[in-house]
């Protein structure tokens, strides 16, 4: 393959990235519970994001903490695979999805571990909260401080399911971050994560993750839904060894969570078999960010019903369907009229921000974002030369993020909003990549 081609196949494929970033602006204006997160697992670079630190309820991405801390319970001995746990009144009275286990009856810790992957399980979630803690409420602290040690800063757990809890919150990067260290501590026990069926007392369950089932490589996590969180999932893939997590919150179907899930894994996977190949375009991130993943560690022991994973069937019977049909992930970006919390919500100030409309003059078009203060500045200006003629006072931003990697955003900023997506719409025209963003 010639350089030249292999040039624009570059920008090509980084100007697909550039319209995914701009969808996801769009999506985060129509959809305040939206967030997601893609991560290259070895490197930590962070590959895609938006509302990534941004306050969103778990649902079932919880049950990943209650089997993370039952591993360590198999590891440090004080659980076995085969050992029963006593299922009490209260784990029996919890509402679907569930097993409908029987108060005084027992399930083994396998059989748990394999109800809360597959079938999502909320009594079971409470009979491994009171066999681990005492009372789920104990277990709820225990997970927190656990989530803590992890680098989960943002999160706070109240029960073991993920079922309403206004107090029960999250962020993409932080489930993202549990993603990663269930695989890497307990590697294991991973597989249990990509479990499609099982069969308890003679009914078969099948799993809710339909993406391990369809998009290629992809190996396991985990589905959520309540009504206040949207549709949940964390999803990892593998692909020319290369392991890849992602973290999508706030769907507004199934189907719709899923095909854009595909999508961000697909565009990721595209964005990183460039930076494999040292692709200058890749490297213009227009992101600036890097995750710092904790090393892993050998496993230490620590100290009108709205429902958790119950998924409404999808109108479309599988992934294939969904993508193949026409808008199905326009329908993610624009879909409207999902429920917006009771009055009592701790993000209902997220959806005032995001209903109420900007100032002017406080948009900003991205042209790149480098390590060096002279390349950004230099594509800035030159960008601002090719809108000369539409933009007469256009005003070039080199601006510095405070992380500890250093990263300059290229931007051309104080501009209309309108007038940022024209700028940003002549600028690919001429085959320069940007992004409209917000800057204040």
């Amino acid at each position: 393959m010639s350089s030249s081609y292999r040039h624009y196949l570059g920008v090509a494929v980084f100007v697909l990235l550039a319209s995914l970033l701009l969808l996801t602006a769009k999506t985060a204006q129509a959809n305040p519970r939206y967030a997601a997160i893609v991560i290259d697992v070895e490197s930590g670079d962070v590959l895609h994001a938006a509302n990534p630190d941004a306050t969103r309820y778990p649902a079932s991405l919880t049950k990943m903490m209650t089997l993370y801390m039952l591993f360590e319970a198999i590891e440090d001995g004080s659980m076995h695979l085969h050992q029963p746990l006593p299922v009490s009144a209260q784990a029996a009275a919890m509402p679907a999805s569930k097993l409908w286990l029987s108060a005084g009856s027992s399930i083994t810790v396998e059989e748990a571990i394999l109800a809360l992957v597959v079938r999502s399980a909320n009594d079971v979630a409470v009979v491994v909260a009171e066999a681990l803690g005492g009372s789920e409420r104990n277990f709820g602290n225990m997970m927190t401080q656990r989530a803590r040690e992890l680098g989960m800063n943002a999160t706070q757990f109240r029960n073991a399911s993920g079922l309403p809890n206004n107090e029960q919150v999250t962020t993409a990067r932080d489930m993202a971050t549990l993603s990663i260290r269930v695989m890497q501590d307990f590697p294991q026990y991973y597989h249990y994560f990509s479990t499609q069926s099982f069969t308890y007392r003679g009914t078969t369950h099948t799993s809710h993750n339909r993406l391990v089932r369809n998009y290629p490589g992809a190996d396991g996590l985990k589905t959520g839904f309540i009504r206040a969180s949207g549709f949940n999932v964390a999803t990892s893939a593998i692909r020319d060894n290369r392991r890849v997590v992602s973290v999508v919150m706030g769907g507004f179907t199934a189907a719709s969570r899923d095909a854009h899930m595909s999508d961000l894994l697909d565009r990721g996977y595209a964005r990183l078999n460039m930076l494999q190949r040292g692709d200058w375009i890749a490297q213009a991130d227009v992101f600036g960010d890097n995750m710092d993943l904790p090393a892993a560690q050998p496993a230490s022991a620590a100290p009108a019903t709205q429902l958790a994973s119950v998924e409404p069937a999808s109108s479309s019977g599988s992934l294939q369907a969904s993508r193949s049909e026409s808008g199905t992930r326009s329908t993610f970006q624009s879909e409207m009229g999902a429920e917006m919390g009771s009055a009592d919500d701790p993000i209902r100030d997220l959806i005032a921000r995001a209903d109420s409309p900007q100032a002017s003059g406080t948009w900003a078009v991205q042209v790149g974002a480098f390590n060096n203060a002279d390349q950004a500045r230099s594509l800035a200006s030159r960008a601002a030369d090719q809108l000369a003629s539409q933009l007469r006072d256009v005003r070039v931003s080199v601006a510095e993020t405070q992380d500890e990697k250093r990263v300059f955003r290229a931007r051309l900023v104080d501009l209309q909003e309108n007038d940022a997506h024209s700028a940003c719409r002549s600028l690919r025209a001429t085959g320069m990549d940007c992004m409209v963003v917000a800057h204040y």
